[in-house]
């Protein structure tokens, strides 16, 4: 289980959910931040912090968020559009530092 990001934090990315997360597992796109479903502890604090309200229990996403389930797994997964390879679990977003782009779903997004 893991907490997900959704399209509340596109094009927002306020990052008050950021320093309180204990394990450093909320990473930089372009236009939204990813939690890595791998590295992700289930503690709630990015919840609690999230000035947006975009992040969620897995199990607790409205329905018409449920894409994000995947699409965030898939940042880390998948090989991202100018990457040559998956983000993967490197054990922390800040010695990773920002990705700078995002899954096709976020991309295709509208700009708010």
């Amino acid at each position: 289980m893991t907490y997900v990001i959704s399209s509340a934090c596109v094009d927002v990315m306020h990052k008050s959910c950021v320093p309180e997360c204990p394990v450093d597992c909320i990473y930089e796109g372009l236009r939204s931040l990813y939690i890595n479903p791998d590295e992700c502890v289930d503690c709630g604090a990015c919840k609690l912090a999230c000035e947006e309200g975009a992040i969620y229990f897995e199990t607790d996403l409205p329905d018409d968020e449920q894409q994000h389930l995947t699409d965030n797994a898939a940042f880390f997964a998948d090989i991202l559009p100018g990457r040559d390879a998956p983000v993967g679990s490197p054990g922390g977003a800040a010695k990773h530092g920002p990705v700078g782009v995002d899954t096709p779903l976020v991309a295709a997004m509208a700009p708010r």
